[in-house]
């Protein structure tokens, strides 16, 4: 790998101006001093002309007053332009051959014998899969790690990390400490040494109520467990005060006490011991007198337990330590105890109570990342090596630690640090080029482009070859274009090519060049946004505004990033179609709430204030009704624009943050999709909905169980059509038996007799539709579907659609799926049915269509295969499923590519591709079946 990074410097040469820029945002900044542009038009004024030209009581105005005030809008910004946009360094580990790494980790699953081996290395195969973006795959990782640690520090960190997935510092009234009823999340249990093979299935039972204080008397002398003056027969002198023990009791403590009392040393002689210099005030030696006889610690203070540690610590007592360890560890419950108590654990080497403290400050996170103390604390690198001298300084705390920081904010200097934890931590080869990788992507997004090339070129020697790609972008930015070209081209000539090469390459080229880098990007990865945005700019330089938003939508349609959203409201700004940018720029808000538009610049909400006069007012009545009208046409981003409207006017509204939530998991936004359920339950009206949304939040991480439960107590509490369907939704999530799904039937039954608005009702008819198919209920299945059509729900043409076919109507399926496609346009999901009701020639051209329309959706792929394996073109169908898993691994890609090769006698490729499925899924039947036939 040596060579790549020793190309020829082209400093000197003369290149195009276009391309010596270095800045992503350089349009105009923001003289952050004085509060004015560099146009000279201070904010204040250029505020105060918009307001004006957005008055509230002024009327539509013709075109080209419409036009001054777009021009208006975007004059310290002007349009994005193609010299001032790039793609982000993507900080995750990214392997050139993705199915092989993964092979080799399911390889090494398999042989592991330890349970700590293992549960370290579910951490690598998270780290492996956060480039797909699937939070309930990492989550099963990090649950699978979890499931195997043994040593408490992995149990509090991994703990704390699931925690924070579910992001439970959100939820109004838990506290940090609250076990919320997750075996794997219980700070208790994470407390506890050990493997539990049956933690996965077990329900915890921790006292939820955290208003239970322990009781600590401190210690009086005339209780029942002091000692009478006729058992003593050794006194402990210190200073004036002489306590009095029993010498047996006190040499049982340890071998070193046991030496000094009966041994040779002179102390064995005596009855009274000078004990004033061994660093212990008399309440304390009167509290090891009493714990020699009783075993117990709750008679005293934390203050003399602390002692009672530094005696043991002394003395070699390793029962009295570990008891008091234990004990301190318990009384463990918020930051200001944990930041004093961590310091002592620290420096009397209590493992426990190191990891008590911790575990507060992890559970506290991403809030403690707010405190001063405690990142003084952890991001010193002293605190690492003191914690790595108790266990607790390991490569998986700062991994969690800096993903957190990542995930907050990626140019903070509490990021850099935490990064450089984490790299003074690394033991194994995938762990250096995490630390590196992810601390040159950090380094890069601050401008420190010398140091981030630096990191980049030591992840590349630890062989991740992704760092290219930023090693190229430093010397870009230093000026070394060239450079940077002939580097991305030498890994396009070593390697198997892939998208991010061509992506990469084209920022360092020009002309037609540079366009058929962008394309090559596309073919080989159709997911990547960067191409899109660069050619919807490029049409917007051309004055080809209509052609941008055309080229942006192909983005968006499959995939709901902020970045594609923003651009489209910045091209229809252009056009003065205020209504459409508004709807763009709500829908921005939903995915992140405080974005800042125009390079970061202005405030989304601000936008949505001017915008709001310029469009049509409407009442809470025609938001619903406009509501109705885009879910009709399966316009879900539509559908998030209205919502958002209706929360402006109504921001506590429960009902319409869950609603909100569930647009945005159809749309794939999961993370934004929780935090919109999250908000629903805070902001519940009654215990009922707060336990279905509970439930919900439950679900939807992987909780079927808990999330029954909650289903269960809202039934009993009051009777909804939530609660049913709920309860429903979630039993109906297995391989339901006729008895199971008679039951799912009564409970969408109950569920429809309940008030509810027509909405929720459809979606409720289409799934008693699904069931009663499922069942052999047809008849009962079409009226069912017929109902919810009539109040449009326009996605039970589908159903509709599948009786037919069930009943060998093909046409009549076809004509169903046609109206379903002529309402809701661009739905690529729409096509893809259809095609199994046409002939070959006509389902090859509908499920070209939904690839076009969106490349991630897997069906097309496997059917184009299959259809080729039939022609005996056994190449060819292998290659269809590879160059689609090259984007997007997926499982049931990997299963069929497996049985591909398994049907040509490639059984080394097909173990390879089981290996890698199985590593995504190791309970997928199918798989496993292959993979077993495939290695006898």
């Amino acid at each position: 790998m040596q060579k790549i990074y020793c190309h020829l410097d082209m400093r000197g040469l003369k290149l195009l101006e276009r391309f010596t820029s270095t800045q992503v945002h350089a349009l105009n900044p923001i003289e952050t001093s004085t509060g004015k542009t560099h146009l000279g038009v201070s904010r204040a004024k250029l505020n105060s002309q918009l307001l004006k030209s957005f008055g509230s009581n002024s009327k539509h105005k013709t075109f080209n007053s419409s036009v001054s005030v777009t021009e208006a809008l975007l004059l310290p910004y002007g349009l994005p332009t193609t010299d001032h946009i790039e793609p982000s360094i993507e900080p995750h580990l990214k392997p050139i051959d993705f199915v092989e790494i993964l092979a080799d980790l399911y390889r090494r699953l398999e042989n592991c014998e330890s349970q700590s081996d293992r549960s370290l290395l579910f951490v690598e195969q998270f780290s492996l899969l956060r480039s797909l973006g699937d939070p309930k795959l990492l989550r099963r990782c990090l649950r699978a790690a979890r499931q195997n640690a043994v040593d408490v520090n992995s149990k509090v960190v991994l703990s704390a990390w699931l925690r924070f997935e579910r992001r439970e510092d959100e939820l109004s009234g838990m506290s940090a400490m609250d076990c919320g009823g997750q075996v794997f999340e219980c700070p208790k249990i994470a407390l506890e040494y050990g493997y539990d093979p049956n933690l996965i299935s077990s329900h915890c039972q921790c006292d939820q109520d955290r208003t239970k204080v322990i009781n600590v008397p401190g210690f009086n002398e005339n209780e029942c467990v002091s000692l009478g003056e006729e058992e003593s027969n050794v006194s402990f002198c210190i200073g004036d005060e002489e306590i009095n023990c029993v010498r047996c009791r006190i040499a049982m403590l340890s071998s070193p006490l046991k030496a000094m009392l009966y041994g040779s040393f002179k102390e064995s002689k005596k009855d009274k011991i000078d004990f004033s210099e061994n660093g212990i005030s008399v309440k304390g030696m009167r509290a090891v007198e009493v714990y020699s006889r009783t075993r117990r610690l709750d008679l005293f203070s934390p203050g003399v337990v602390g002692e009672l540690l530094c005696f043991a610590n002394r003395f070699c007592c390793e029962e009295m330590k570990s008891a008091c360890d234990a004990y301190l560890a318990s009384l463990v419950d918020n930051i200001d105890d944990a930041l004093v108590l961590i310091e002592y654990g620290l420096e009397e080497m209590a493992y426990l109570l190191v990891a008590a403290c911790l575990q507060v400050l992890l559970r506290e996170f991403p809030n403690s990342l707010y405190n001063p103390k405690v990142m003084k604390f952890l991001c010193s690198s002293k605190t690492r090596e003191r914690l790595a001298m108790v266990g607790h300084g390991s490569f998986l705390l700062y991994y969690f630690l800096s993903h957190v920081a990542m995930e907050e904010s990626m140019v903070s200097t509490t990021t850099v640090m935490l990064l450089e934890r984490l790299e003074e931590c690394v033991t194994q080869r995938w762990q250096k080029t995490l630390a590196l990788h992810q601390l040159g992507c950090v380094l890069l997004q601050r401008n420190e482009f010398k140091d981030a090339q630096f990191r980049f070129l030591a992840a590349v020697e630890a062989g991740h070859v992704y760092s290219v790609a930023g090693v190229a972008r430093t010397k870009y930015k230093q000026g070394q274009q060239y450079s940077a070209y002939t580097l991305m081209s030498s890994i396009i000539s070593e390697y198997k090519p892939a998208g991010w090469m061509y992506q990469e390459r084209s920022l360092y080229n020009i002309g037609k060049e540079k366009i058929s880098d962008l394309s090559a990007a596309t073919a080989l990865d159709p997911i990547l946004s960067f191409p899109y945005r660069y050619r919807a700019i490029a049409k917007v330089e051309e004055k080809q505004i209509r052609g941008a938003i055309f080229e942006i939508d192909k983005a968006i349609r499959f995939k709901l990033s902020p970045d594609c959203i923003e651009l489209r409201a910045w091209f229809f700004l252009a056009l003065a179609d205020y209504e459409s940018a508004l709807r763009d720029i709500r829908v921005l808000l939903t995915l992140e709430p405080n974005y800042m538009m125009f390079h970061g610049k202005t405030r989304g909400d601000y936008l949505v204030e001017l915008l709001s006069h310029r469009v049509k007012q409407m009442t809470e009545a025609d938001c619903w009704m406009h509501l109705y009208d885009q879910w009709s046409s399966v316009d879900d981003i539509g559908s998030l624009a209205i919502i958002h409207h209706m929360l402006g006017n109504n921001p506590g509204k429960s009902l319409l943050q869950f609603r909100q939530s569930l647009l945005l998991l159809r749309l794939n936004c999961q993370k934004a999709a929780m935090r919109s359920l999250r908000l629903a339950r805070n902001n519940s009206s009654s215990e009922s909905e707060r336990l279905v949304y509970e439930g919900w939040i439950l679900y939807d991480t992987g909780n079927r169980e808990q999330a029954l439960s909650k289903a269960e107590k809202s039934i009993h509490t009051q009777r909804s059509f939530e609660a049913f369907f709920l309860k429903a939704y979630v039993l109906a999530d297995t391989s339901l038996d006729p008895e199971s799904s008679s039951h799912v039937i009564q409970l969408l039954e109950e569920a429809l007799k309940c008030p509810s608005d027509g909405l929720r009702k459809g979606q409720a008819l289409n799934n008693l539709g699904s069931i009663y198919v499922d069942c052999g209920k047809l008849d009962e299945a079409a009226n069912s579907y017929l109902s919810a059509l009539d109040i449009k729900h326009t996605r039970a043409h589908q159903g509709l659609a599948r009786i037919y076919h069930l009943k060998n109507q093909r046409k009549a399926a076809y004509d169903e799926m046609t109206k379903l496609i002529e309402k809701a346009q661009n739905n690529a999901s729409a096509y893809e049915k259809r095609s199994e009701y046409c002939d070959p020639e006509m389902a090859k051209t509908d499920l070209d269509t939904a690839t076009e329309l969106d490349p991630l959706r897997t069906y097309p792929y496997r059917y184009r295969a299959a259809v080729l394996m039939d022609e005996q073109k056994e190449s060819e169908a292998v290659e269809e499923l590879t160059k689609a898993i090259a984007f997007k691994p997926d499982l049931q890609m990997l299963h069929l590519r497996a049985a591909f090769h398994e049907s040509s006698g490639d059984l080394s490729s097909a173990l390879q591709d089981c290996q890698a499925a199985l590593c995504m899924d190791p309970n997928h039947t199918d798989t496993l079946d292959l993979y077993n036939r495939a290695r006898d």
